[in-house]
């Protein structure tokens, strides 16, 4: 990320190479992102590229997170705790 990305197409190839990140991945560079920013040496124009993809980062981690929670809450356990099947996540 130490080069400026100016167009259009390179934020579209950022973001696609984000939503092929798991979420362990999405996450460090999250955290990478706010390392760098908390320092207070980044210039201008790199922060707001570092913003830019840490919202994108952002919001993959939340659909992840969203992905796993609605999986959980299908699995239904039998009395012994076995999954036995799979009941309709309730849309909230």
């Amino acid at each position: 990320m130490g080069d400026t990305q100016s167009d259009d197409q390179s934020g579209v190839q950022t973001a696609e190479a984000i939503e092929k990140m798991s979420f362990e991945e999405a996450l460090n560079a999250l955290e990478d992102i706010v390392r760098r920013l908390e320092t207070g040496k980044v210039k201008l124009d790199e922060a707001i590229d570092f913003y830019e993809r840490g919202m994108l980062l952002r919001r993959h981690c939340e659909k992840k997170l969203s992905d796993a929670r609605s999986k959980i809450d299908q699995i239904t356990a039998s009395l012994n705790g076995e999954a036995v099947g799979f009941t309709p996540a309730a849309m909230e």
